[in-house]
């Protein structure tokens, strides 16, 4: 039977995952319970961004948009006191699915630097919308009420809260597998590729990338669900144009169109501002060298080092 290396380091690295709570607490260190839960979300943002880069070549720049949408639906629903997360999440998600509609709709009609300029332009429509919403702590945002409610499961134990955001990254890692190897993804690939071919032999890529759009918005609305209910306090900057950035720079860093590759990314930059900025205030200066080489000598990132099945290494 052959190996398949890269399903080998993914069921690892969510089994590393898995075991974090316990080791933090076997090292009386529960702090990182907290900043691995961080990059999980992150990693749930990225790879809501990566079936559209990676699978539909679409360079979206303005993606912290979607996440600043969820992080104030459940931050505005909690302040008229709606606190059941089954009420929050849905209308996160639905949300942040209705932004991507319309800004999908008016920027899929365009292509190159034209597309990634109207979706960071609306992205920071939206970051000036949420300045100007003063109710809701306009530019110096506000503090979330309470975390979502679960009924018997309490988000404020960060175990729970832990593996409840574990679960949900390793189900869009299997829905997004799913996606993108079944005839929906093959014609998202294929207008990537060649769109007037696509075009040519019937299919409408306009209908199916705007598909593929909104499901990336909405899952990256869950995750600034997530992201609220992580830092308990609401801010604009969720949606900032250097969000949408450092999203992007996740999914670079540990390989486009690889599903698993925005998960290292987000893993090891997320990781490496927090040991770098433990050692010195001018942590930019070591972190900006690394990432230039990933991109030099890592084209197809960190994940993408890996090989694939039945793939040779010279």
């Amino acid at each position: 039977m052959r190996r398949r290396p890269r399903a080998l380091v993914i069921v690892a690295g969510l089994l590393l995952l898995a075991l974090v709570p316990p080791a933090a607490a076997a090292l009386g260190q529960p702090f990182y319970v907290d900043l691995f839960r961080r990059m999980m979300i992150f990693a749930l943002a990225a790879l809501s961004l990566d079936l559209i880069l990676g699978y539909g070549g679409m360079v979206s720049f303005g993606h912290a948009a979607y996440l600043g949408v969820g992080a104030y639906a459940v931050g505005i629903l909690g302040f008229y006191g709606i606190e059941s997360g089954f009420i929050q999440w849905p209308v996160a998600i639905l949300a942040s699915a209705l932004a991507a509609l319309v800004i999908g709709a008016v920027s899929l009609r365009t292509s190159g630097v034209s597309f990634i300029m109207i979706t960071l332009a609306f992205a920071q429509m939206l970051y000036y919308l949420g300045i100007s919403l003063e109710t809701f702590g306009g530019d110096n945002g506000m503090p979330l009420r309470t975390r979502s409610r679960f009924g018997p499961l309490d988000l404020r134990n960060p175990y729970a809260f832990y593996y409840l955001v574990l679960a949900l990254l390793a189900l869009f890692l299997f829905l997004g597998s799913r996606f993108v190897n079944a005839r929906f993804g093959m014609v998202i690939r294929a207008a990537k590729s060649n769109e007037p071919r696509a075009r040519a032999i019937g299919f409408s890529p306009y209908r199916y990338k705007l598909t593929a759009f909104v499901m990336s918005g909405g899952m990256c609305g869950l995750a600034g669900a997530l992201l609220a209910n992580q830092t308990e306090y609401l801010t604009p900057d969720f949606m900032h144009w250097t969000r949408s950035g450092e999203i992007m720079f996740m999914v670079i860093l540990g390989g486009i169109g690889t599903l698993f590759g925005p998960v290292v990314g987000a893993v090891v930059l997320l990781l490496l501002e927090d040991v770098l900025s433990a050692l010195t205030a001018h942590w930019q200066i070591i972190l900006g060298p690394f990432l230039v080489l990933v991109v030099l000598f890592a084209k197809r990132g960190l994940f993408g080092l890996v090989p694939e099945a039945g793939e040779r290494r010279g």
